[in-house]
C-alpha cells in the first residue's frame, strides 16, 4: 500500500462518470478548476459523451496508464472495477460509493471482500463511502463535493471521519484565512485508515499541523504510534473527538459501524499522546491555524496589549480558565509605558492603551515594542484584526499594517493576534495579510484564548516528552495458577506483598483464639475484616470492625463477623492505622486502550467526589506526580491546617510500581484496586485491595 502514490497521482480515471450525478459533475469540475496537471479519463459503461468529453466503456479501453481510479459505480459493481483495475496495474482507488459496512451485514461482507482483495493485490483504497481528498499542496482535487473558492494552500492537514462536514470545514478555514495542505474524507477506512494518513502527514513537508475529526479511534495501538511520531517531529495534532454523550456514541456507531470507547479513557490517552482535544469545529480550525503560524510557544506568561478595557477583563477571565498567567509588568516596562499611555489610562497587564489609538495610530505598535522587551513575558496577545472593507485609497491601510507586521516579526517573543469576536476575514483583509505579512488572526477572544492555552499545553507536554525517556516495559510476572474471578483482600493483598509492594501487615484468623493472638502480636488498637471468596466491598455488609482496643472486643467482633457472612473463610486482623490521606489506586482494562490507571481521593470519597486522574499504562513516577497534581483535592496532599505534607515522590514511586506490577500480570488481569492507599508523610501503605481476573 502506498498512501503517497494515492495522494499524488499523475493521471486519474473517473469510473461511473455521468451527467446525472452531482458527485461526478463536482469531481471533474474540481480537477479542472484547480488545474490538475495530468490527464483525466471518464469511464461510463455506455460510452458516448459525458461532461462534454468522450467516455470509455471500461478501464481497459483507456490507452495509457492510470494512477488513480475514482470509483462512483453502484455498490455491487465495485468489486468488478477493482478486479479489472488490478489486472491493468492500477494500484490506487478512491471509492465514493456507499452501501458497505455502514449499511448492515451484507454491506459489511462486501466491504470485507474488498479489503481482502486489496491486501492480496497490494491496492491502496480510500473509502468506500467517502468523498475523496483535496491535496491542495499539489493541486490534486479528486473530491466529490464543490470546493468553496478560493482553495487556500497552507500548512494544516485535515483528516475527517465524516464526509458531510468537509465542506463546512473548508468554508470555515477559508473564512479564517487558514490554508490546508491536504484534506481527506476517510469513509469506512476499509484499507487506508486515519493513522495511515497521519503517518503520511508527519512526513509531508507541506504540513506543519494535523487536524482530525474523529468518530472513533479504530486501532489505539497504531494511533498511539503515529501520535508519538507526530509529537517527536514537532507536528501538533488537534482533534475533535466526538462520542462523549450516550446519544453521540450510538449515532457514531450507527454511522461508522465502529464502537466508541469510554470517553474519560480516550481523553486521558489523547493528553498523554500530546493530542490537543477541542470541543468544536471552530476550535479545531482556529487552534490548528494558530499552531501552523507559531509553532511551539515558549511559556504560559502572557503580556496583553489591547485598545479596550472591557476586552482586557474578558481576556483576564479566559486566561485564568486556560491556565495562562498574566504577570505584572516589570518596573522598567511600567515606566516606559507610562510615557506613552494617556494619563487617563492605567498601566497594567492586561494593558488597555485606550481609545486614543483612533488619534495616535502608532500607540498600539509602540506599546507592543515596550511589552515585548519585558523579561517576565513569554508571549504577547495583541488584540487586533485584519481590515474589513477596502477604502478608496488602500495605501495608508497597507502602510499601517506593514508597520505592524514588521514590529510583530521583530518582537523577541511570539506575538499572537486575536480579534474581539469571530468574524470572517474578508477578501480585502486576506489581501492585506498577503501583501504586508500581517500574521494569522485567531478568531475571537473565546476561541483565541482556547487556542493559545492549547498551544502552550502542547508545547509543555512535548518538552517533557522529549526530555523524559519512555517508561520501561514491566518485568514479566507470575500469575498464580487458576487465577479467576474476584480475589478479595486476603488473597489480593498477599499477592501485592509478595511483589514487594507496601501493604499493611495482616493475619488470617480462622478461629477466635487465633484472632486474639494476632491482635496481641500487632498491639492494640486493631481492625478486623471478614475474609470470604468473591467478597468485594466488605463495609457494605457490615464486614469491618475498627478501633478494637482489647481481647474481649476482638472476640466479640470475631463472632459477629462470622455470623454475618456464612461463607466466611476467616477474619483478617490488622493493626489500626489513622491520620494521613486516603487515596484510591486502581488499574482497569479498557476494551480499546488496555490497562488504565486511576488515582484519586480514596475511601468513601471516591464514590462521592469522583475526583480521579486517569493515565493509560505504562506510566513512570513523573507522570504519576503530574496526575496527582490534577486532582481537585491535591491540596490535601500538601498538608492543610498543620497536617504533615505527603512525600509526593514516595507516593508517585509506589503508585508507579503498582501500575508496573499490574502490567506484569499480563492479559489475565481485568482490574486491580487498592482503596485506600494510606499516605502519611513518607509512609505509603495499602490498607485494602481487590483483584479481578478475566
Amino acid at each position: 500500500m502506498s498512501v503517497g502514490e494515492l495522494f499524488n497521482p499523475r493521471s486519474i480515471a473517473l469510473v461511473g462518470a455521468t451527467d446525472k450525478s452531482g458527485w461526478s459533475v463536482s469531481t471533474l469540475a474540481n480537477l479542472r478548476a484547480h488545474a490538475f496537471p495530468g490527464p483525466v479519463h471518464l469511464v461510463n459503461t455506455r460510452g458516448g459523451v459525458v461532461h462534454g468529453m468522450p467516455a470509455y466503456r471500461s478501464l481497459s479501453e483507456i490507452p495509457e496508464p492510470v494512477d488513480l481510479a475514482y470509483v462512483m459505480v453502484p455498490t455491487a459493481a465495485v468489486p468488478g472495477v477493482l478486479r479489472e483495475g488490478a489486472k491493468l496495474g492500477i494500484r490506487c482507488y478512491v471509492i465514493l460509493t456507499a452501501g458497505f459496512g455502514e449499511s448492515g451485514e451484507e454491506g459489511a461482507r462486501l466491504e470485507a471482500e474488498i479489503a481482502a482483495f486489496a491486501a492480496e493485490h497490494g491496492l491502496t483504497i480510500l473509502g468506500p463511502n467517502g468523498n475523496g481528498y483535496i491535496n491542495a499542496a499539489a493541486g490534486v482535487t479528486p473530491y466529490g463535493l464543490p470546493i468553496p473558492e478560493p482553495l487556500l494552500r497552507g500548512a494544516v492537514g485535515v483528516v475527517l471521519q465524516s464526509g458531510a462536514l468537509a465542506s463546512s470545514v473548508l468554508g470555515f478555514a477559508q473564512a479564517r484565512n487558514v490554508g490546508i495542505s491536504l484534506l481527506t474524507s476517510m469513509g469506512n477506512e476499509s484499507v487506508v485508515t486515519v493513522t495511515d494518513v497521519i503517518d503520511y502527514l508527519v512526513d509531508d513537508p507541506a504540513t506543519r499541523v494535523i487536524a482530525l475529526f474523529l468518530e472513533t479511534v479504530r486501532n489505539p495501538a497504531e494511533f498511539s504510534r503515529v501520535a508519538r511520531r507526530a509529537l517527536k517531529a514537532g507536528k501538533p495534532i488537534v482533534a475533535l473527538k466526538i462520542g462523549r454523550s450516550t446519544l453521540a456514541s450510538n449515532t457514531a456507531q450507527a454511522h461508522t459501524g465502529a464502537l466508541v470507547g469510554d470517553d474519560d479513557v480516550i481523553d486521558a490517552a489523547l493528553r498523554q499522546l500530546g493530542v490537543i482535544r477541542v470541543r468544536s469545529l471552530e476550535d479545531l480550525i482556529i487552534t490548528a491555524g494558530l499552531l501552523a503560524a507559531t509553532g511551539p510557544l515558549p511559556g504560559r506568561r502572557v503580556g496583553v496589549v489591547t485598545p479596550s478595557g472591557g476586552a482586557s477583563e474578558i481576556i483576564a477571565d479566559r486566561a485564568e480558565d486556560e491556565g495562562l498567567e498574566l504577570p505584572p509588568f516589570a518596573p522598567e516596562t511600567v515606566a516606559a509605558l507610562a510615557e506613552i499611555v494617556p494619563s487617563f489610562g492605567t498601566v497594567q497587564n492586561p494593558l488597555d492603551v485606550t481609545g486614543y489609538v483612533l488619534i495616535d495610530r502608532t500607540l498600539m505598535g509602540r506599546a507592543l515594542e515596550i511589552v515585548s522587551a519585558d523579561p517576565g513575558i513569554d508571549l504577547i496577545l495583541l488584540l487586533s484584526d485584519a481590515p474589513k472593507a477596502a477604502p478608496p485609497d488602500p495605501a495608508p491601510v497597507l502602510a499601517m499594517y506593514t508597520a505592524s507586521a514588521r514590529r510583530i516579526a521583530e518582537s523577541p517573543v511570539p506575538v499572537v493576534v486575536v480579534s474581539n469576536v469571530l468574524t470572517d476575514i474578508t477578501e480585502f483583509g486576506r489581501r492585506v495579510q498577503e501583501e504586508t505579512g500581517f500574521p494569522y488572526v485567531a478568531g475571537g477572544i473565546e476561541h483565541g484564548l482556547h487556542a493559545i492555552g492549547a498551544a502552550v499545553r502542547w508545547s509543555e507536554l512535548r518538552a517533557r516528552a522529549l526530555s523524559r525517556p519512555a517508561p520501561a516495559p514491566p518485568a514479566p510476572g507470575t500469575v498464580p495458577p487458576g487465577a479467576s474471578g474476584l480475589w478479595a483482600e486476603h488473597r489480593a493483598a498477599g499477592l501485592l506483598a509478595s511483589a514487594g509492594l507496601p501493604v499493611v501487615p495482616s493475619e488470617l484468623a480462622r478461629e477466635e483464639l487465633e484472632a486474639v493472638a494476632a491482635a496481641e502480636r500487632f498491639g492494640y488498637p486493631v481492625v478486623l475484616k471478614v475474609a470470604a471468596e468473591g467478597l468485594g466491598h466488605k463495609s457494605d455488609i457490615g464486614g469491618v470492625r475498627l478501633g478494637l482496643g482489647g481481647a474481649e472486643e476482638v472476640r466479640r467482633a470475631y463472632r459477629e463477623l462470622v455470623a454475618a457472612v456464612p461463607e466466611v473463610a476467616g477474619v483478617l486482623v490488622q493493626p489500626q492505622r489513622s491520620g494521613g490521606v486516603e487515596l484510591l489506586v486502581g488499574v482497569v482494562r479498557d476494551p480499546a486502550w488496555g490497562l488504565t490507571l486511576a488515582v484519586g481521593l480514596g475511601g468513601v470519597w471516591v464514590e462521592v467526589l469522583r475526583d480521579t486522574a486517569l493515565r493509560v499504562l505504562p506510566v513512570d513516577a513523573g507522570e504519576v506526580r503530574t496526575a496527582l497534581s490534577e486532582l481537585r483535592g491535591a491540596a490535601l496532599l500538601n498538608g492543610i491546617r498543620g497536617a504533615e505534607p505527603a512525600d509526593l515522590d514516595a507516593v508517585a514511586g509506589v503508585v508507579a510500581r503498582i501500575a508496573a506490577f499490574a502490567e506484569s500480570l499480563g492479559d489475565g488481569l481485568e482490574s486491580l484496586e487498592i482503596n485506600p492507599l494510606l499516605v502519611s508523610g513518607s509512609r505509603v501503605e495499602a490498607l485494602d485491595a481487590l483483584i479481578t481476573w478475566r
